[in-house]
């Protein structure tokens, strides 16, 4: 990758008899903004730590800026980090606070004075000098936190859940300035969350973690529009995983029995023949339905209608008696439980997952 800044070369950690990481690998380009998403236990705070130095690996190599920091004090590598509790001096004002590990560095106060002040004005708080963080909001302790740790102009930033105690609103709301300071400063962030929106909406690249892996790493335009599994398809977003045999392939294209009935897939670049069970993943949003028979459907009875967050969740039941997710906006549909409905979706957003993973 092109103006590399960090990279983990096949890092691998243990606690007691449970394996945490198991031999990843990534390259992480300077200027990034890239999430680590997953699940509380799949390794994803470990991965920070070992980054931090807080931690060392078992085996495999970490390098900062072309340079092994593997076995290199928290100290001596350009990295700090951010923290979900904040971790503020609760004696010292915010200025103190900001200021400490420069006052630590012995620098001149009038260099200290001037650079808590540039700092303080990047995460909006000019005039919070003096205050005591008990004084503060939760979400200015943590655009406190966060100048407190640009003071020291680090090559990567750590960000451990910083959002994780804020209240919804507040959440996307510091989801849009992180991610505009981060574009203004040209850092490279590395931010841990098990929040989806959070993953989606800031991130250049997400890594999917699970169980100490990275399950996928892409864009979130390619995590979510072409998971390569269905645990990546079920944890980002909500999708339905489906299994079918290969009736008909011409092309790209493929025609599938399935669950009764008949559904469409592309190959998304993977090679299938007559006869072979593919496993699909579809997204809600993606399933279409209505009570006249369709060429290529699937027959389904309408179980529940649900209504959540401006969108209306239908759950039909297939003749397997497993159940299909489909989602609208608005709350108007003229259909209620036990009605006979015919799903469907387009052959583009049926997605092939678990190619080749033995799952």
């Amino acid at each position: 990758m092109a103006d590399t800044i960090l990279e983990l070369q096949n890092v691998s950690k243990r606690f007691g008899d449970t394996d945490v990481l198991n031999g990843i690998s990534i390259s992480i380009a300077k200027g990034e903004f890239i999430t680590l998403l997953g699940p509380s236990g799949c390794g994803k705070t470990t991965t920070l730590r070992i980054i931090a130095g807080l931690e060392a690996p078992d085996c495999g190599r970490v390098l900062l800026n072309g340079r092994d920091v593997t076995d290199a004090e928290p100290n001596h590598r350009d990295v700090n980090t951010v923290f979900q509790n904040y971790a503020l001096f609760p004696h010292m004002n915010v200025a103190a606070n900001i200021g400490y590990s420069l006052r630590l560095k012995r620098r001149p106060r009038d260099e200290i004075r001037k650079a808590v002040a540039q700092v303080l004005e990047l995460v909006q708080l000019t005039g919070y000098e003096k205050r005591m963080p008990s004084e503060l909001s939760g979400g200015q302790k943590q655009r406190v936190a966060i100048a407190r740790a640009l003071i020291n102009q680090p090559s990567v930033l750590l960000l451990d859940e910083p959002l994780g105690a804020l209240d919804l609103q507040l959440r996307r709301q510091m989801q849009l300035e992180l991610k505009a300071l981060q574009k203004q400063l040209g850092l490279t962030f590395i931010y841990i969350t098990h929040d989806q929106e959070e993953a989606l909406n800031m991130s250049d690249r997400i890594a999917v973690m699970r169980e100490g892996r990275f399950e996928q790493i892409g864009t979130p335009a390619e995590v979510y529009d072409n998971p390569r599994t269905s645990y990546v398809a079920r944890f980002v977003g909500e999708a339905n995983i489906l299994k079918g045999r290969v009736r008909k392939a011409e092309g790209d294209h493929l025609v599938l029995d399935c669950a009764g009935g008949c559904a469409q897939a592309l190959c998304h670049g993977h090679s299938f023949a007559a006869g072979d069970w593919v496993t699909l993943a579809v997204r809600s949003e993606a399933v279409d339905f209505s009570q006249d028979p369709n060429s290529c459907a699937i027959p389904a009875l309408v179980r529940e209608k649900t209504f959540a967050g401006g969108m209306l969740r239908i759950t039909l039941e297939l003749s397997d008696g497993s159940t299909l997710i489909a989602s609208r906006h608005g709350i108007n549909l003229a259909l209620e439980p036990g009605d006979l409905v015919y799903a469907a979706w387009d052959a583009a957003s049926a997605v092939p997952v678990d190619v080749g993973c033995g799952e």
